[in-house]
């Protein structure tokens, strides 16, 4: 068998499998790019709909007196909404992150929420049990538990992906409904109030002034850059692009895909803890029910990001973005006062547009534009 270099990726390759592994030039840094194909690119066309959007709810939002200062402020375009809507989109983006990571190597996570909910009640119930302590430590015990129960929800799903051979689908379908499960019999159906010092850490103005909670905002960002960096700038993203875009390919190659493929469960599982951490701290206690849904909800961020289910192709910025489009359609719904209903009908509309948009159009775009280039 004949092997070629490729320099982008740092593997090795099959010669007649170079037509298939299109994701790991893919994962080559931006800054590489052509001009033609940033203009095109899949996060430049979320940014231009966020702006559009952002600006056709400022027109239409109207206006109210804000108690705060007397002033007239508008309704959408103010720092409490946006920090409210960042705060929203803050548990699917960093969820979302771990998603896309899962979705580059050809799985999906369906368990991301189960996850979030089984960590958040195990915290909770374990600081009850605990009882008063410093403060420090609180903070300290309470997240070291969010992600150890996570970390081992994510490695339950990699090993039962890799040692039974089932598909992610249905193995990650079937540990969403054993974790819920879990959660609601560990903790009776109630929701645990966490320490006073958790939600001081979450909600901490950071000095921005009052009904300001930065933090979710700053940890989202946090999680995306380094999911960026690790994904674009280091090899073992580049692997995980590889066996999305050709697992027997990579194999050839030299790649441990089941360590890999145990690995971005394991990631995935991970950014579930510090999400659920982030939201039992913030709103000050832990249920079974928390999260319900939410795997949809970073699913679809991912997808609108352009993440590709086949395998191969995503973004964390892309996956960030798409959450906060998602807040945005959200809050759109909430602000001109339409039926709340019509959030369902509108997500998921979107998604279906975006991965249409995803197939045809980027692409067209972006290879055209990277030839002229």
């Amino acid at each position: 068998m004949q092997f070629v270099e490729r320099p982008d990726a740092e593997v090795l390759l099959p010669l007649q499998s170079r037509s298939r592994a299109h994701p790991v030039t893919a994962a080559a840094p931006a800054s590489r790019q052509p001009f033609g194909s940033l203009l095109f690119s899949q996060q430049t066309g979320l940014l231009l709909i966020l702006l559009l959007l952002g600006a056709a709810l400022t027109l239409g939002a109207g206006e109210h007196v804000d108690p705060r200062t007397g002033e007239s402020v508008n309704n959408f375009l103010n720092r409490y909404t946006l920090i409210q809507m960042a705060t929203d989109a803050s548990a699917f983006a960093i969820m979302g992150v771990g998603a896309t990571l899962v979705i580059i190597a050809g799985g999906i996570d369906l368990s991301v929420g189960a996850i979030y909910a089984l960590a958040g009640v195990v915290m909770a119930m374990v600081l009850r049990a605990l009882g008063p302590m410093d403060p420090v430590l609180t903070v300290c015990v309470g997240f070291s538990t969010c992600l150890a129960v996570s970390v081992l929800c994510g490695l339950a799903n990699g090993v039962m992906v890799i040692g039974l051979g089932v598909h992610p689908f249905i193995i990650t379908l079937g540990t969403m409904w054993i974790l819920r499960g879990a959660a609601f019999v560990s903790s009776h159906a109630e929701s645990i109030l966490v320490p006073q010092s958790l939600t001081a850490v979450a909600k901490a103005s950071l000095g921005m002034g009052a009904a300001l909670y930065p933090v979710p905002l700053l940890s989202m960002l946090v999680v995306t850059a380094v999911g960026s960096v690790y994904l674009t700038r280091t090899i073992w993203g580049r692997h995980i692009f590889a066996i999305g875009g050709n697992a027997e390919a990579s194999r050839y190659a030299g790649l441990h895909v089941a360590r890999i493929t145990l690995g971005v469960f394991v990631v995935s599982g991970l950014l579930a803890g510090v999400a659920a951490f982030l939201g039992a701290a913030f709103y000050g206690s832990a249920t079974s029910s928390d999260a319900n849904g939410y795997e949809l909800y970073v699913i679809a961020s991912a997808v609108v990001g352009g993440a590709s289910l086949s395998g191969g192709k995503g973004s964390a910025v892309s996956a960030m973005l798409g959450a906060l489009l998602i807040v945005t359609m959200r809050q759109g719904i909430r602000t001109l006062r339409l039926d709340q209903n019509y959030e369902w009908i509108i997500i998921g509309t979107a998604l279906i547009v975006a991965v249409v948009l995803d197939q045809r159009g980027f692409k067209r775009l972006s290879e055209h534009f990277s030839s002229r280039a």
